[in-house]
C-alpha cells in the first residue's frame, strides 16, 4: 500500500494567477487554491516527490517532510523543477539527494543549476545530487518498489510518467503512443492533467481526459494539472463520472 499526497494541483501558474480577477481566482473555497503540480509517494519508511516546481519549500512543510530519499522529475519546465535548490535542508541532513530523470532533463537541469552539479569549486552551502539517468522502456527501482516509465508527449515534447505498483501518474500530456498507454493496462488509480474546458495545444482539456479515461479504464482517476479556466472545484466535481474526482492541494490517498 502506497500513500499519496498532492503536493500541488495547478499549472504552470498556479491558482490564483498573479493579478488575475477571474471569479475563480478570487474564489475563497480552499480547494481552488492550487501550487504546482507535484505528488509525495510514501510507503513504509520511504518519502519520494515526483517534481519540485516553485512553490516545493512550502509543499515540503506544509506535508510535514522531513526525510527525502528523492525526486522524480517528469521533465525540464520550470514548473516542474525550479524547486531543486530547495532541497538543501534535507542534503545538509541526508547527504546527496537522489534524482531521476532522463538524460535530456539532467543535462538541462545542469546547465541551469550548474552549482549543484559543480564537482569542483563547489559553493560550501550548494545542495548536491546523486544522478540516477532513466530510459523510457528500462523498469528502475525506488527501495523494493519497481517504477515503470510511461513516456507521454506534451505536444512535442517527451515527458515521463509512472507506475508504481498498480498507481500511475501522468502529468502534461497531450498525446500517448500504443505501446506506452499499453503499461497502463490494470490500473487502479491513474493521476492524469485536465488543464481546462476549451482545448490546448500542449495539454489534454476535459474533453481529451474523460476519453483518455475511458480508454484506460482505471477504477479510479484523479485530475490535476488544473487551470483557473477549469471551472470551480465544487461546481465541476458534481458533473464528473464516477469514480473520476478533481484532486486538490493536500489531498491524500492511498493506492495497491
Amino acid at each position: 500500500m502506497i500513500k499519496i499526497t498532492f503536493l500541488g494541483t495547478g499549472t504552470s501558474q498556479g491558482i490564483p494567477v498573479i493579478g488575475s480577477n477571474h471569479p475563480v481566482c478570487m474564489s475563497e473555497d480552499p480547494k481552488d487554491k492550487r501550487l504546482r503540480s507535484s505528488v509525495l509517494i510514501q510507503w513504509d519508511e520511504h518519502n519520494y516527490v515526483i517534481d519540485c516546481g516553485p512553490d516545493f519549500r512550502q509543499q515540503m512543510l506544509q506535508a510535514g517532510c522531513n526525510h527525502l530519499d528523492g525526486i522524480l522529475f517528469t521533465h525540464e519546465h520550470a514548473d516542474h523543477t525550479a524547486g531543486i535548490d530547495d532541497i538543501r535542508p534535507f542534503f545538509f541532513r541526508q547527504g546527496d539527494i537522489p534524482i531521476y530523470g532522463t538524460e535530456r532533463v539532467i543535462l538541462d537541469l545542469t546547465r541551469r543549476f550548474s552549482y549543484i552539479f559543480r564537482t569542483k569549486n563547489r559553493y560550501p552551502g550548494a545542495p548536491a545530487v546523486q544522478i540516477n539517468t532513466i530510459h523510457k522502456n528500462t523498469v528502475f527501482s525506488l527501495a523494493d518498489k519497481k517504477i515503470i516509465p510511461i513516456e507521454v508527449m506534451h505536444n512535442q515534447l517527451p515527458v515521463m510518467g509512472f507506475r508504481i505498483d498498480n498507481f500511475c501518474y501522468l502529468t502534461d500530456v497531450k498525446s500517448i503512443a500504443e505501446d506506452q498507454l499499453n503499461k497502463l493496462n490494470n490500473c487502479d488509480v491513474l493521476v492524469l492533467n485536465a488543464l481546462r474546458i476549451e482545448a490546448h495545444p500542449t495539454h489534454l482539456n476535459l474533453e481529451e481526459a474523460l476519453e483518455l479515461v475511458a480508454q484506460i479504464k482505471p477504477k479510479r482517476t484523479y485530475f490535476t494539472h488544473i487551470s483557473h479556466l477549469l471551472g470551480f472545484h465544487e461546481t465541476l466535481s458534481k458533473q464528473l463520472p464516477e469514480n473520476v474526482f478533481l484532486a486538490y492541494d493536500k489531498l491524500e490517498i492511498y493506492a495497491n
